[in-house]
């Protein structure tokens, strides 16, 4: 049975935009080979952190949508853990409202995207 997840993860501010955007292709590609749907991915860019991690103020933050069995999950973790780019990251299960709302903002968005 599919779950609807979401993951979220600040990868090290040290990195170009080119490398960032191979990180985050990385972990695309792990949940696609694993049998995973990606409904929606963002990039959100260099932010400031609220606290420091690893002596650093700023990270880039990404986030990723999908659908995929629940021993996915524990794969795509274990990748976050050995990858030195990751900061921190955060992957949980939406329930039927969250995923109802993030169904709206994604189509918010794509209206704007069209619109623009």
């Amino acid at each position: 049975m599919l779950n609807h997840y979401e993951t979220a993860f600040i990868l090290t501010p040290v990195l170009s935009d080119v490398q960032m955007k191979e990180a985050v292709d990385k972990f695309e590609k792990l949940l696609t080979d694993n049998g995973s749907t990606i409904l929606n991915r963002e990039e959100w860019g260099l932010k400031k952190l609220a606290y420091p991690i690893q002596g650093k103020t700023t990270g880039f933050y990404a986030l990723l949508q999908f659908d995929a069995e629940p021993t996915v999950v524990a794969t795509l973790e274990t990748a976050y853990r050995r990858d030195e780019r990751v900061v921190r990251f955060l992957t949980f299960r939406l329930d039927k409202y969250a995923f109802e709302y993030s169904q709206k903002r994604l189509n918010v968005k794509l209206k704007k995207q069209e619109e623009a």
